[in-house]
């Protein structure tokens, strides 16, 4: 059964209040179940093989793992966790490529906003390598005038002192500025930084119930953002 969102209502777009369009990519653009998958029960069951741990502790070690760095750059960066797990999670990340997919309706809202000659910028805390083999695969690259990534800024989108470092490569102003991402965090943070429009993502994985996104309006899919 499908859980029923608690979360407000997000009230259509006023897109003339809007310059800059800053955009997450896992669970927001793309199906959160390709990460979901990898982390929670692809990898653990290959570090288990190798070190030749039953399932369930193998799934409880990572997860203590996962815990102690949760929000923190070291949870995104792929380059910790090959060192941490002595694993080449990059190519093991090829191995699951195929459920790299990106959600319904992204690439028009992507060419809309282009049209609409607004400021587009990808903004995700992803670490280069894997963010590298999403891009090259689902090939939205070329729709953004920008792309940062979290890691080439020393901080997680997470960490207040992002935004400053963000306005430092990709000036913006936050009265005038439309973010969407799928973890409350970092929206968190995104507002108490003064980004004025706001929204969370109601089922960043396809295969799973919608989320409660606490008290940011959400979208279904970028239908709901669509300018018209």
């Amino acid at each position: 059964m499908m859980m029923t969102s608690r979360s407000p209502s997000a009230a259509p777009l006023a897109w003339e209040s809007v310059d800059s369009v800053f955009l997450d990519m896992d669970g927001t653009l793309l199906d959160l179940h390709f990460d979901n998958h990898f982390w929670l029960e692809y990898l653990p069951r290959r570090y288990g093989d190798i070190r030749g741990l039953e399932p369930a502790r193998a799934r409880s070690e990572l997860m203590a793992r996962y815990a102690g760095v949760r929000g923190t750059l070291d949870w995104y960066c792929l380059d910790y966790w090959r060192h941490e797990l002595d694993m080449d999670i990059i190519a093991l990340k090829r191995e699951m490529a195929h459920l790299i997919a990106v959600h319904e309706h992204v690439p028009d809202f992507l060419a809309a906003v282009r049209r609409l000659g607004r400021r587009l910028v990808l903004v995700t805390n992803a670490h280069r390598g894997g963010l590298d083999l999403k891009l090259t695969l689902t090939a939205l690259e070329g729709h953004f005038h920008r792309v940062i990534c979290a890691h080439e800024l020393g901080r997680p989108k997470e960490d207040p002192r992002f935004w400053d470092c963000l306005q430092g490569r990709e000036p913006f102003d936050p009265r005038r500025t439309l973010f969407v991402d799928d973890n409350l965090d970092v929206l968190r943070s995104a507002e108490r930084y003064g980004i004025a429009h706001l929204r969370a993502v109601r089922r960043p994985d396809s295969r799973a119930a919608e989320v409660d996104t606490g008290e940011f309006a959400a979208i279904r899919d970028f239908r709901d953002l669509m300018p018209e």
